[in-house]
Order: C-alpha cells, then sequence, then structure tokens
C-alpha cells in the first residue's frame, strides 16, 4: 500500500490519500484529542503530540500540525499510522457504547432559516454541493452549511481549511463570488 501527500493552501496541513476510501458518506473533523476519541485512528495521529485537527474526507485524511511542529520528523510518523490502520482493516470509529462520547450535531444552524427562504437555501446548498464541496476537497477541507438569513450565508470551513491564511479569502472572494453570482439573493457570506 502506498500513501501519497499533498499540501494544502494551509502551510500547517498536510493532505494524506491512502488509495481507498476513508469515510463511506460525509466528513468528521476532530479537533480536540478527547474528540478524536470516537477513532482509534484519529486518537493514533493525536498521540504523536504534534497535531492540533485531524480531518476525515470521502478518500482522504488531513492533519493540521501543532505550531512549531517539524513535518520532516511528523510526516513519517503519520503515514505509519495511516498504513497500519488501513492494512490492519480496522475500523474507522470505535463501536456506539455512549460512554461519554459525544457525536457533534451535523449541519448546526446558526441562524433561524424562514420557510419562505426555503428555494434560495437548496439553491444556495446545490452549489456548495457540486460546486464548492468538490473544490474545498480538494484542498483537504470541507465546507458546512449553517443557515442563510437576511441574505447572508452562513458556512463554516473545516480540515485544513480551518485556520488556513486564506480561508478569509476563500469564503468572501471564492465562495461569496460564486454564490452571488448563481443565487442574486445572497449578499454576503460570513463564516459561522
Amino acid at each position: 500500500m502506498y500513501i501519497e501527500t499533498e499540501t494544502t493552501p494551509n502551510p500547517a496541513a498536510l493532505k494524506f490519500l491512502p488509495g481507498q476510501p476513508v469515510m463511506t458518506a460525509g466528513s468528521r473533523e476532530f479537533a480536540t484529542p478527547e474528540a478524536a476519541e470516537a477513532s482509534p485512528l484519529a486518537e493514533a495521529i493525536f498521540d504523536t503530540g504534534e497535531v492540533v485537527n485531524v480531518f476525515f474526507g470521502t478518500n482522504f485524511v488531513s492533519v493540521t500540525a501543532a505550531p512549531g511542529a517539524d513535518w520532516s520528523a511528523l510526516k513519517p510518523q503519520v503515514i505509519a499510522i495511516l498504513l497500519d490502520h488501513f492494512v490492519s482493516q480496522a475500523p474507522l470509529f470505535v463501536a456506539a457504547s455512549g460512554n461519554g462520547i459525544s457525536v457533534p450535531p451535523e449541519d448546526e444552524a446558526v441562524v433561524e432559516e424562514r420557510a419562505e427562504d426555503a428555494e434560495v437555501i437548496a439553491a444556495i446548498n446545490e452549489l456548495l454541493e457540486t460546486r464548492v464541496r468538490p473544490a474545498v476537497a480538494g484542498d483537504g477541507g470541507d465546507v458546512a452549511y449553517r443557515g442563510f438569513r437576511d441574505g447572508v450565508v452562513y458556512l463554516t470551513l473545516q480540515g485544513s481549511c480551518a485556520g488556513c491564511p486564506s480561508s478569509t479569502a476563500t469564503l468572501k472572494h471564492g465562495i461569496e463570488g460564486l454564490l452571488k453570482h448563481y443565487v442574486p439573493e445572497v449578499v454576503e457570506v460570513r463564516a459561522a
């Protein structure tokens, strides 16, 4: 098995491609070692002591190194952990037991949406799914829709895109421009 690596726009993050599916559907982000307890793979990556974020996409794992971490030493450790995991075909998540492991709610809205905006919201989500998410996944991240109200779309960047120096540009110049072009009701995109 060969694990390919790619750089991301976030200099602190690398994208690892194991050549096989990671998540069968959706994505999952682990921003703390405690959150990573839900996944043996994420927990092992955090156990290196030099990681602040692990993100599972459909066919990749992006890892964000802690400030001051040296990728030349960390990268081989992460590759070894990924190889062990995928070669052994270990489960991605621990079996559900309810032992204090919390799963964050998906797509938690930050604003109360109005029924009369349903058509606009559907158009926004269609563009996010077909145009934005594939592009952001190419950089080792994902975007989560958090709501629409009064012309403002609320989004959260995840994975290597969270905290990336160019995340503001991605939201404002990339995603906002695309949404405003195709959905005239959109006047602004804000981070949620």
